[in-house]
């Protein structure tokens, strides 16, 4: 554990070298932003999610999910979170989302505490960002500094995340121009893609890859194909042979062409990620960094600041 508790403490140069490159949109995310309002706000948050994906370990993949697909509908600014209401459709039932994002209590628990601890202080964007790096160091894997001063929308859009989040039936130039229009390279769409070394996905979600592609070791689709009908259902399949660690096994799996998803296996099929995602399979290191770096970027995705938003007392309603 201390090692692990180290590993939160470390502010690496690296991600000192991208805040400094923020451009001035972001420029009033700090790590430092609650160190007098709220200066125990990370060990708050360490603790709940240290109990949390204790007591389930797969809950470290569903926060880092969560937050993924926060920031990539409008920015990172806690929509993923709202209710839908009589008067309100959020994100919570678009199709990426329905039936398969979770985490919303642990959010939940972490917003009571922290509130406790600092009222009225730290918006659920904060406290999502900072959830999703810590269940990825409780895994097993890199840490990051997170620059840190987002506030929460006030709206959601179920069609904007419908349309904007990438599919899992996406090919190669789709998914680098779904990442292109969120400000990130191809080689951030490769990291962050390693995501998927840790959690699971629907039956349903890969269903058609592993009855008609032929990209795919045929062991590996024998498998899948024993709890997944060719129709698809609800059953659950890794990404890799180890979900609930954080390494990259899952770069191996797609050498091997064991990509669970279609998206997954078409950042190896003779394309222009290939030669990176053969470094990132026999390179953990490079992977962490690059995955560090992205996650960094990604983090900062039309972050709403200053006086934009608000502070929800709430995470799952406007205030």
């Amino acid at each position: 554990m201390a090692s692990v508790m180290s590993l939160f403490a470390t502010t690496t140069v690296l991600a000192l070298f991208i805040f400094g490159c923020c451009n001035t949109a972001n420029a009033q995310l700090s790590p430092t932003f609650y160190s007098k309002t709220c200066p125990n706000l990370l060990t708050v948050v360490r603790t709940a999610m240290n109990q949390a994906v204790t007591k389930e370990r797969r809950m470290g993949a569903s926060i880092l999910r969560l937050f993924f697909h926060d920031c990539f509908v409008n920015g990172c600014d806690a929509s993923i979170l709202l209710d839908d209401t009589a008067s309100f459709t959020g994100e919570k039932n678009a199709f990426p989302n329905r039936n398969s994002t979770r985490g919303f209590e642990v959010i939940d628990t972490i917003k009571t505490r922290v509130e406790a601890a600092c009222n009225a202080t730290v918006s659920c964007a904060d406290i999502l960002a900072l959830a999703a790096r810590d269940g990825v160091v409780l895994l097993g894997g890199t840490s990051w500094t997170v620059p840190l001063g987002r506030r929460d929308a006030r709206t959601a859009s179920q069609s904007d995340a419908n349309n904007q989040l990438p599919p899992p039936n996406a090919d190669l130039a789709a998914l680098i121009s779904k990442f292109s229009a969120k400000g990130l390279s191809a080689q951030d769409m490769t990291a962050l893609s390693g995501a998927h070394t840790i959690g699971q996905a629907q039956c349903s979600s890969f269903a058609n890859r592993t009855y008609n592609e032929a990209n795919i070791d045929p062991s590996f689709a024998t498998t899948l194909k024993a709890s997944c009908p060719a129709t698809g259902n609800n059953n659950l399949a890794p990404f890799d042979t180890t979900p609930n660690s954080f390494d990259n096994d899952y770069y191996k799996a797609l050498v091997g062409r064991r990509g669970l998803l279609h998206s997954d296996q078409q950042l190896f099929n003779n394309g222009t990620q290939d030669a990176l995602v053969r470094t990132y399979s026999t390179n953990v290191a490079a992977f962490n960094r690059d995955f560090a770096a992205a996650m960094v970027k990604m983090s900062q995705i039309s972050p709403l600041t200053g006086t934009k938003g608000e502070i929800r007392s709430n995470c799952r309603l406007v205030n």
